[in-house]
């Protein structure tokens, strides 16, 4: 059964049990909103919007072939591919590189040696991903 309500009295609201949360909330959801906007909409923000250029495979070979070619010309080991982040084919490269880098350094000395890791990690890797990457060309 319901009560009759006087008439004139003031219905009386239910408050959130945590008004200040809430207010909070609904600035931070705001705020969100608005700086998306602005963002999206070719201001300030627009240029954090471009994704960066994609380095290519046979850059990013050469980079750790060469880096890994100097860890085993000073460590003196070769250690597991896998374990370096190589692929069978770039572990390939770096024994090249090595086996070639160890002459040049008896040779000419250990600048001779770190330039021909640079050449020749640029040279094997490029060679390798020439006709495509994995998914791609004869690797199919």
């Amino acid at each position: 059964m319901r009560t009759a309500r006087r008439p004139g009295a003031a219905r009386r609201l239910r408050t959130p049990r945590w008004p200040g949360a809430a207010r909070r909330l609904g600035t931070a959801l705001g705020t969100g909103v608005l700086v998306t906007a602005c963002a999206g909409s070719g201001g300030a923000g627009a240029a954090s919007n471009a994704s960066p250029s994609a380095t290519p495979p046979e850059v990013l070979c050469a980079r750790i072939v060469a880096h890994w070619s100097r860890e085993v010309l000073d460590g003196g080991t070769y250690g597991d591919y896998q374990s370096m982040g190589l692929s069978n084919g770039q572990y390939d490269i770096l024994r090249s590189v090595v086996d070639d880098a160890r002459a040049a350094k008896k040779r000419e000395g250990a600048g001779a040696a770190d330039e021909l890791i640079d050449r020749q990690s640029r040279e094997g890797c490029a060679a390798r991903y020439r006709s495509g990457g994995p998914d791609e060309g004869p690797w199919q």
